[in-house]
């Protein structure tokens, strides 16, 4: 596992930075992507100094294609390609579709959607060439396996994602590089205040909701050797919602 370094976008939500420490914790080097909100980093930074491990951040605007191609490409050309990706952005702007904007439509699709080419599509060859393998997870939704009301944007780009990875998993089979999505149902964070939870808690089959942490756990099980042999599956993290 040593000098084994993971991309993870959305480092700074709440999956994201569980998904950060997860990693951490497992030995892996860790870069860090995220855009506005810095505070994550040296929460970051306290938590990694009891591992040898080597962190960086990654300043970056993940809809911008040209910006991020420049930002990952010269951090290669200096560290070397990742073994692991794991894309962890995403945002709702939820509305009924007839009220839906173009600007709610085109946001959601652009952060959630169109960034896995901005991200994915320049570290492809890099960890081709490595001849190490490697690990591709893509963080989708239960929404884009069953649906919700007021998301229809948040649906179709979280939908999205699992084709893509499915197809992406067929083109890569052949380099030992896995391609998986994970789906979480409800998980716990800022946004989710008393009240959705307990009404969360009737839906749930294991009558809780899920913990950024819960997700992470099946991140880093995806990442590790003893799934090796799994490609192309949607794993769902979702207390039996689904």
């Amino acid at each position: 596992m040593k000098n084994k370094s993971i991309l993870i976008t959305g480092a700074s939500g709440s999956i994201g930075f569980a998904i950060s420490k997860k990693i951490i914790e497992n030995g892996y080097d860790a870069v860090m992507c995220y855009n506005k909100n810095d505070s994550f980093i040296e929460k970051i930074k306290d938590f990694s100094k009891d591992y040898d491990v080597n962190i960086r951040f990654l300043k970056m605007n993940i809809t911008d294609r040209e910006e991020v191609k420049n930002i990952l490409t010269k951090d290669i050309e200096e560290n070397g390609a990742y073994y692991g990706i794991v894309l962890s952005s995403g945002i709702t702007m939820d509305n009924a579709f007839p009220a839906m904007s173009g600007d709610e439509w085109d946001n959601v699709i652009d952060v959630n959607l169109k960034s896995f080419y901005n991200i994915v599509n320049p570290l492809i060859m890099p960890m081709i060439r490595n001849k190490k393998g490697g690990r591709i997870i893509a963080i989708s939704s239960i929404t884009g396996l069953i649906g919700n009301r007021g998301q229809v944007n948040y649906a179709a780009s979280k939908a999205g994602l699992i084709g893509a990875v499915k197809s992406l998993a067929i083109e890569l089979d052949k380099r030992n590089i896995t391609v998986n999505c994970i789906a979480p149902g409800i998980i716990e964070s800022e946004m989710i205040n008393d009240e959705i939870i307990e009404h969360a808690k009737n839906m749930i089959p294991l009558k809780r909701i899920g913990k950024p942490e819960d997700v992470a756990n099946a991140v880093n099980f995806l990442l590790s050797d003893e799934a090796n042999y799994i490609t192309k599956q949607v794993i769902s993290v979702d207390g039996g919602m689904y």
